[in-house]
């Protein structure tokens, strides 16, 4: 792994402007220029980290540490500080770029610096101006923190930190009780998610005796990964078996790690919070529930693959979860009224896809899929949000028609998105879509079979 400093400006960018904008901001409330103020600080310190994860990713400026992205680029590793060293166990305050966490950071900070700058617009005129961007800056710093965590514990700081950045912006109107429901729910389902990742952790230092992502050197002493220490010591596959489950082994971890999935990710059954929380203002449903936070449980599934490749049992478990929640999503959202709330249902279903695809082994799949649906999902709801800002704030589709006339561009714009999310070819949502569907059929669909057979 190489070194590079400007890893920890990514993620204490946006912090640095939630910090601004709620002291700052909230002295200049009354001002006339507050709003340009909260703005700019809270779009410049995004455009920031979006910036440097462009550099790191593609080699810009950093001729000493190479291009991520290269055919020979390697990990990218900034170690803040030692942040618990007790007996065997270790957990550093460090991040790690390679190139799944360095997808994530470029489409997070690309996509959330798109749907800050639409909110600067979209808030307008609201009292709590300077406090919505301080709650989005400080969701955009624990998102980061997620993504680029070098270990599983620092992981689990940023996962709890997007939950309760949910919890503030899904409730951000206060006043009204559907808000203060949707927040509560919300908080409620990820929490029950949370235990299971919490256990997970627990027992994967008891089964390997780590906790970090990657292999590395830190003050002359050897870390071993959780992957490595795995590849080298469990040389068999766990049984195909529901007893499994409950073994204490691998198919432990994957179920339990799965369990923090199903709540992050909205899968079945911790799935109804992710509808009821549209009750936000529109862009942190584009934010946080089409780009990001919810695919948190994708990225853990991923992250952990070389687990889930020696627990066949969990993965099938993952498989069956995903394509049921899929289909059960997609037939709910026919029958919404709510704009926003179709659009809620069809991110549960997309999910659902990107799970399928990790639970047959096409992790790569999933994670193209991931990338492809941010940007036309986020896509979808922005345009939503100006049908909804143009309708002056109503929400029914039944009560809409003919704003083809009035608002051309959000009309193309949202045509762009659905031929996406439809799969139609040459938009992104056909190659990622397609290569679910192939990559399903090719491991012999969701159902046991020689893929599981440990050959």
């Amino acid at each position: 792994m190489t070194e590079n400093n400007l890893l920890s400006l990514i993620i204490f960018a946006p912090l640095a402007g939630a910090v601004i904008n709620w002291l700052i901001g909230g002295f200049l409330k009354d001002k006339p220029y507050s709003e340009t103020f909260s703005g700019i600080v809270a779009c410049g310190t995004i455009a920031v980290s979006t910036i440097v994860a462009f550099m790191i990713a593609f080699g810009i400026g950093t001729p000493h540490v190479g291009a991520l992205f290269a055919p020979e680029g390697k990990p990218v590793f900034d170690h803040i500080w030692t942040w618990i060293n007790v007996g065997g166990f270790r957990a550093d305050f460090a991040l790690g770029m390679d190139r799944l966490s360095g997808i994530y950071a470029l489409f997070v900070t690309f996509v959330g610096l798109l749907i800050h700058i639409f909110a600067t617009g979209y808030m307008h005129g609201d009292k709590g101006f300077y406090r919505f961007f301080a709650y989005l800056n400080l969701f955009m710093f624990s998102m980061l923190t997620l993504v680029l965590a070098d270990n599983y514990l620092l992981m689990f700081v940023g996962w709890e930190g997007v939950g309760l950045c949910s919890y503030l912006l899904i409730g951000y109107y206060i006043k009204k009780n559907e808000a203060r429901e949707a927040a509560k729910k919300a908080f409620v389902m990820n929490r029950i998610g949370d235990w299971g990742v919490l256990m997970g952790i627990f027992l994967i230092f008891t089964l390997t005796g780590s906790i970090s992502f990657f292999d590395k050197t830190v003050d002359g002493v050897q870390v071993q990964s959780v992957f490595s220490f795995i590849a080298t010591h469990f040389t068999t596959v766990d049984p195909f078996t529901w007893g499994a489950i409950v073994a204490g082994g691998l198919t432990s971890v994957g179920v339990l790690m799965f369990i923090g999935a199903t709540g992050k990710s909205a899968q079945i059954p911790l799935l109804t919070w992710l509808p009821d929380a549209m009750a936000g203002p529109t862009p942190v449903s584009a934010l946080i529930h089409a780009a990001t936070m919810v695919t948190a449980g994708v990225y853990l599934v991923v992250r952990s693959n070389a687990i889930y490749q020696k627990a066949p049992m969990a993965m099938w478990i993952i498989a069956i979860i995903g394509a049921a929640t899929a289909l059960f999503a997609a037939t709910i959202a026919i029958a919404q009224n709510d704009i926003k709330k179709v659009l809620a249902y069809s991110t549960v279903s997309q999910l659902g896809f990107m799970f399928l695809a990790a639970g047959v082994g096409a992790f790569v799949v999933a994670i193209f899929h991931v990338m492809t649906h941010a940007f036309f999902k986020a896509l979808l709801f922005l345009g939503s949000g100006s049908v909804i800002h143009g309708m002056h704030h109503e929400q029914d589709m039944r009560k809409m028609g003919g704003l083809k006339k009035h608002m051309p561009i959000t009309f193309i714009t949202m045509a762009m998105g659905w031929l996406a999310i439809c799969g139609i070819p040459i938009w992104a949502g056909f190659f990622s879509k397609d290569e679910i569907l192939y990559k399903t059929f090719a491991a012999d669909g969701i159902f046991p079979g020689r893929r599981f057979s440990g050959q």
